[in-house]
């Protein structure tokens, strides 16, 4: 249980890679009214062992060096990218923009699952489908020798953004004998690549900003099936002229 998680760690002495003691501390917890108006925004019902987390405390301080700046269990109301995760918790950050989101569902009847979503380089990366695997990788982070999952997907970002594993052209999904990714690929034209993102490995992932801040992005609805559009191919006088 993920209470258990945490009862566990309270209170215990962390260390910071530069050698800062701190102890884990934990976040005042959301009242009755407080979980009511936090369940209404949510795309499903608050799941009963997040209900008894937050009643217990909302999130977490202490040392986790340069990964993780803060943790939040009901956000920190930071995050956008709604066209990719319309109704995620951002549940931590690492203080430079960088977000641990947790994507939610109308089905979703746990805390899960957690990506990494990187704005430098710009990439989504799959982090667990476990919350209680997300915060006993997020506690490994206080202690010597710091290794940790959460530090493993935050410091390999640069690996997707240069390669860019596994997206498939609009023609693969078509000739996929796969029912999603057949019925996204009839809504797209040929410009788009997909990426297949239902049953990620540790660290699986794309560059969602592989053609800049702008770059059109588009989700299958629920389903974690994501796309984006690569730019059409100008001429030297189309560049020119700026068209």
């Amino acid at each position: 249980m993920l209470l258990d998680v945490v009862k566990r760690a309270e209170g215990t002495s962390l260390r910071g890679e530069r050698g800062k003691m701190t102890k884990l501390e934990l976040l005042p917890p959301l009242d009755e009214s407080q979980l009511r108006v936090f369940e209404s925004g949510l795309p499903c019902p608050l799941p009963g062992e997040v209900r008894e987390l937050l009643a217990y405390c909302s999130g977490l301080t202490g040392e986790f060096g340069d990964t993780v700046a803060e943790v939040r269990f009901s956000g920190t109301d930071g995050f956008g990218m709604e066209e990719v995760f319309p109704h995620c918790v951002d549940v931590a950050h690492d203080g430079a923009g960088n977000f641990w989101v947790v994507d939610l569902v109308s089905d979703s009847t746990t805390w899960a699952p957690v990506f990494y979503a990187c704005h430098d380089p710009p990439v989504i990366l799959f982090q667990t489908d476990s919350f209680a695997h997300f915060l006993s990788e997020l506690l490994k982070l206080g202690n010597p020798p710091w290794e940790s999952e959460l530090r493993y997907v935050h410091e390999d970002e640069a690996g997707v953004w240069r390669t860019n594993p596994g997206m498939l052209t609009r023609e693969q999904c078509l000739a996929s004998g796969d029912a999603d990714l057949e019925a996204f690929a009839h809504t797209l034209e040929e410009a788009w690549l997909v990426k297949d993102l239902r049953r990620p490995a540790l660290g699986d992932g794309f560059s969602w900003g592989l053609f800049g801040a702008r770059t059109e992005l588009r989700r299958f609805g629920e389903k974690r099936i994501f796309a984006y559009r690569q730019p059409e191919k100008r001429g030297v006088w189309q560049r020119l002229r700026g068209r």
